[in-house]
Parts: C-alpha cells; structure tokens; sequence
C-alpha cells in the first residue's frame, strides 16, 4: 500500500527524496504531495518517527530565524487601548469534512466546528476588521496580590483579541470522525499536524489545523500579532494531550507519549501559544459537585499540567459556569487560576473576587448559521461559512 506525505509548501513543489511529486485528486495546487512505495522506504521506522528525529539539532536556527526577524520589523507607535478585549474560541477544525458529515456526531460537528476553509475565511475577516492577537496574561495584572483589568498599549486603530481552542486532545472519536490525530514537529521545528486521510493515506500538513495555519498567518502578516501572541491551547486529559495518550500511566508508551507531548509544548510555547485547563474529564462543572471538582482538578494537575507546565487559565467545558464566588469559584482561585472564563454570546469582562472573569464568544457552525448578527462586529458570516462542505439539510430554505 502505497503511504502518502502531505507536506503543505506554498508557491513551489519539491520532493526530498528526489523523485517525482504528482498533485492529487481534491488536493490545494499549492499542496505537494510525496508518494513512498514502501520498498523505498529509508529504513523500518515510521515516516512519523523520522519526522522528529532532528528537531532538537534545527530549534536553534529556527529561533535565530525569528529574532533576525523581529530585528527587521519596522517599529509601530504604541497608545493606549481604550475598550474590551474581545476573546473568541474554537474547537479543532475539520481536516476532512466528508468524515465529519457523514458519521454519527454529524449533528455535533454542524453545531461545533468550523472547516479548513471557514477558519482561514475567519482570519482574513479578523486582520480586516484591525483585529491583533494578545497573550491572555497580558490582559490583566497583580498589584498587591489584587487583580486589575490592564491598559493595553497597541498599535494606533488595532484591537485587542484573544483566540482559546478547546479540546486540543483529538478524542477516539475526532480521530475517527475528521480531526488530525497529532500535534508534531517536523525536521525544521515547525509545529505540524498527523492524521490517516479516507483513503487511509497518511498525511502531514500545516494547512488543516488552527495552530499551523495561524502561524503561518502570523509570519505573513506580523501585524495580525502584538508581541508575538498566538492563543491558548485549552486541554482535558481523559484521552491524553494534543494526540498523545498520556493518560495511561501504566502504559508501556507512557513515557515515550509524554516526551513527545512535551516536545511538542515546548514549541508551541516558544512561538506564541499558551495553555489553560479545560478540566480533565471535560465535567460540567455547574452540576458537579465540589469533591468532584477538586479529584478533577488534581487529576489534571497530575498528569496534564506535568506536560504544559502550570497555567493560571481555565476554561469552564459545555459553556457551563459556577456562581461567582460560591465555593467551586473560590477552590478554582485558590488553586491558582486568575482567569476563569465560561461562554457567551458577547465578550464580557469583570474582575470578581479577585479573578479575571470572561465570557468566550465561540465561533462555530451554529454561530455561523443561526446566529450569524452576533459576529457582525467580528466577520461576514455568509462569506466565511463553508457551504460547498456543510451538507444543504444543515441550512434552512431561503424565503
């Protein structure tokens, strides 16, 4: 059978081992595609094992290549932002939306989800609305030990906005449905992603996930970043982290999952994105009780945040929330978490109890569809909606 190696290369087409590169069907012209007869195949290892094997030795020069860079870019007068700090979220795209479509969690993946083509869609309407992207953490700060919303300094006309992804973990059922089943790092350092496409090819992109395409974006158009800022990766650890199953601690890949997960992190934060907890069973937390709060918390704290290091973000899962300082509130304050965000249909910040509180705005087929008059201040929803990949039964009959 024959293996395929998507390697997402803009403008031009090249094959590393020489030999002829075809693009194929319902593939991007500025995709190449190397085909590997397995007889060809270098040695016994994976082509996905190959794939981070020198990593470490190009991390160097792929850090001397930003600074050189950043060294180069032209410098902006700074003012003070006066305004909201708009915070929307995502969930992991749909790499192949013909799974996604046609498999039982159909209905989810309309409601939830947003395809390849809507995310870059959502970009490009963002950068046009003067949107630019900031660390959460840099939204607030501590002085003496009490938390305060902070001024901003950005450049003239731009406006603050905070991007978070849930559930950056690719469950069984993503896997199997139309999500990449991998965070990984190519021979340059480069964040990529590994998935088995329907015709059980395997493929590494950088054009089929959120964290890859925004930072190509980001290269493109440094101005679409302040300081460098990308987004939060928000994590449950049920399934294990960004592709890896780290939740067997049993397992005899345990270690070798969460070296290579970690890996992975340690990238990610180098270039911009942080990281929050999205709880480790993905619970509701309005219904659940304190106890099962605090064994979740541990348990994410135990075998996630030894991954991602500690954060101070989380990011209540189904949109659900606790009262403002009733006890779940205050155990989550305690156990450090300065920001505490649920869900809404508009961005809304306050500081309570000494917490950073805000409400995400999601971006999804629902809010692209049936709510299209929230996002108006964000994006053109009947331009970024992907209506050649959403089935016809998912939109209502125009009147």
């Amino acid at each position: 059978m024959k293996r395929c190696l998507f390697l997402s290369i803009l403008l031009f087409l090249s094959a590393c081992s020489g030999k002829e590169v075809s693009l194929p069907v319902n593939q991007n012209e500025n995709e190449a595609t190397e085909i590997i007869e397995e007889g060809d195949e270098p040695s016994s290892e994976s082509e996905l094992e190959n794939y981070n094997e020198s990593k470490e030795d190009n991390e160097e020069n792929v850090l001397e290549e930003a600074k050189e860079k950043e060294g180069k870019e032209e410098k902006v007068t700074l003012v003070p932002y006066e305004g909201g700090v708009e915070h929307i979220f995502f969930h992991p795209l749909m790499a192949y939306p013909e799974l996604s479509f046609s498999g039982p969690q159909a209905q989810g993946y309309n409601d939830w989800f947003v395809t390849v083509d809507e995310f870059n869609r959502t970009l490009e309407e963002l950068y046009k609305h003067d949107f630019i992207l900031v660390h959460l953490e840099d939204v607030y700060e501590k002085v003496d030990g009490k938390i305060k919303e902070k001024t901003l300094e950005l450049p003239e006309g731009k406006k603050p906005l905070v991007i978070s992804i849930d559930d950056v973990n690719y469950y069984k059922y993503m896997r199997e449905q139309g999500n990449v089943h991998q965070l990984i790092l190519d021979n340059d350092g480069r964040v990529a992603t590994y998935s088995i496409n329907p015709k059980g090819e395997e493929v590494i992109s950088y054009e089929n996930e959120i964290i890859p395409i925004l930072d190509t974006f980001v290269d493109e158009n440094p101005d679409f970043s302040y300081e460098g800022a990308k987004g939060v990766i928000a994590l449950t650890g049920y399934e294990g982290v960004l592709g890896y199953r780290t939740d067997n601690l049993d397992s005899p890949h345990y270690e070798k999952e969460k070296e290579k997960a970690i890996a992975v992190v340690k990238r990610l934060k180098e270039t911009g994105w942080t990281f929050g907890n999205h709880s480790y069973a993905h619970i509701d937390i309005g219904k659940a009780t304190l106890e099962r709060v605090k064994r979740d918390t541990k348990r994410w704290k135990e075998e996630v945040e030894i991954i991602t290091g500690p954060t101070h973000l989380y990011f209540y899962p189904f949109g659900s929330r606790v009262k403002h300082g009733g006890e779940k509130f205050q155990y989550l304050a305690e156990e450090g978490y300065e920001v505490i965000a649920a869900v809404g249909p508009t961005t809304f910040t306050e500081v309570m109890d000494n917490v950073y509180t805000q409400d995400r705005r999601r971006i999804d087929g629902m809010a692209l569809i049936e709510q299209p008059h929230l996002l108006t201040d964000l994006l053109d929803a009947d331009y970024v909606v992907d209506r050649e990949s959403r089935p016809e039964r998912y939109f209502k009959e125009e009147k």
